[in-house]
């Protein structure tokens, strides 16, 4: 039974709290450390104690990393601002120290997690959390991703919070994850260069068609950490049904006593409800949806996409077309099951600047489907079988597996697929 994974945000989010919400729901820290101390080139040890405010009772898991070798002091983060994003400006989410003052880059870190003894869905996972981070940084200072250097992100212990969450997340089993609206603090954030706005810069850029909520902390409640994770967790695995039964809760805490709300990241499990096998060729009666928008904010439309499919729509396209008065516009259609109709009707409402959405029934055959993976030189890729009748007439690699891997590797996804199609022909 697949499980899915749902953060809501009070507090903020930063890779300790991710990973301690993820240990609050059972994921096992010593497994996570014993795996992490297999190729870190420095011991980490990872201490969880229990945590509480307002009535609410979890988690909070700090990360130690050793530096024999490094004298204490301030690190200055990746934008040379001088303030550590995920340790110590203002929000307090971490309890580690800041050591030394390493310059790693993406090709070093790249390099560790390629050799480590990691599944390859979570280095696939781990790579395009840094590769994202690396992107965020390069398109703020004008530079490539390889040549971004990680200050505060590159220190041990910031790189043991993201491998750790993904080993985390995959000791839970899951296989998508959401995020509902994140907290965004007010104000400035002082740094070596002056006044910054908060969120900081690169924080803001990984926000970027993600849902915030204004509040009136003067803290940075989201740190670059947190924001690539839950970016990469909810863009790249698997879309999260809109119908699901919820297995577990828990608070993951942060370290920092915020001014009116608790400093809490709640994660929820859940389960795919059980539902009747399809037989082959199922022959099913479903609607479509369609609507002509030639007034709405094109940018609109690529998250009203994912929001759709999310919601239970079972397909979603945009046909060019032109208007009334020789307007181009788009042809907006949803496929749907019927019983879901009227949900996603309603969000299309509140999504577009459309006054009407045309409805008609339509029948769909599908073939009946199995999966199996097929190796490539950067991973595994999963491979959808589809059979008529007993007869397997098609095969397609998974594009959301193709994508992961070419973001965290810095290819394109059709060099992963061509890998996977060749695989298949051996």
């Amino acid at each position: 039974m697949k499980k899915y994974l749902r953060f809501d945000s009070v507090g903020g989010a930063s890779g300790d709290m991710i990973l301690s919400a993820l240990a609050a729901l059972g994921a096992d820290l010593s497994a996570v450390e014993a795996a992490i101390n297999r190729f870190f080139p420095e011991p980490v040890h990872l201490h969880a104690a229990p945590a509480s405010a307002a009535g609410l009772n979890g988690l909070r898991v700090t990360v130690h990393a050793e530096h024999p070798h490094h004298d204490a002091g301030e690190w200055p983060d990746a934008h040379g601002h001088g303030h550590a994003h995920d340790h110590a400006h203002g929000h307090g989410h971490h309890a580690h120290g800041h050591h030394g003052h390493a310059h790693r880059g993406l090709a070093e870190i790249a390099h560790l997690l390629e050799h480590a003894p990691l599944t390859d869905a979570t280095r696939a996972l781990a790579l395009a959390v840094f590769r994202t981070l690396a992107e965020a940084e390069a398109k703020i200072h004008g530079k490539t991703p390889e040549t971004v250097h990680f200050h505060e992100v590159g220190a041990w212990d910031s790189v043991a919070d993201i491998v750790g969450s993904c080993l985390a997340l995959e000791q839970l089993g899951v296989c998508g994850v959401a995020c509902g609206p994140l907290p965004a603090g007010t104000g400035t954030i002082r740094c070596a260069h002056g006044e910054m706005p908060n969120p900081a810069p690169a924080t803001q850029e990984l926000l970027a068609g993600m849902v915030v909520a204004q509040t009136d902390e003067p803290f940075e409640l989201v740190t670059p950490t947190g924001a690539a994770l839950l970016r990469v967790w909810t863009r790249t695995l698997e879309p999260v049904p809109a119908e699901l039964s919820v297995v577990r809760s828990a608070f993951g805490f942060g370290g920092r006593t915020l001014n009116g709300r608790p400093n809490v990241l709640r994660a929820t499990l859940f389960a795919e409800v059980e539902a009747a096998p399809v037989p082959p060729a199922a022959d099913a009666e479903l609607e479509v949806l369609e609507t002509n928008l030639d007034d709405c904010n094109p940018e609109w439309l690529g998250t009203l996409t994912a929001d759709l499919l999310e919601r239970g729509a079972l397909d979603v396209w945009y046909t060019p077309a032109v208007m009334k008065k020789g307007r181009p516009g788009t042809v907006l259609s949803v496929l749907a099951e019927p019983p879901k109709a009227a949900a996603l009707r309603e969000w299309i409402f509140r999504s577009t600047t459309t006054f009407g959405i045309r409805s008609y029934a339509v029948r769909r055959e599908t073939l009946s489907r199995r999966f199996e993976n097929v190796s490539t030189p950067w991973g595994e890729v999963p491979v959808k079988v589809g059979s008529l009748r007993g007869e397997e007439i098609t095969r397609a690699p998974e594009h959301n597996a193709c994508a992961l891997l070419a973001l965290a590797h810095g290819i394109a996804p059709r060099q992963v697929y061509e890998a996977a199609k060749q695989a298949l022909k051996r």
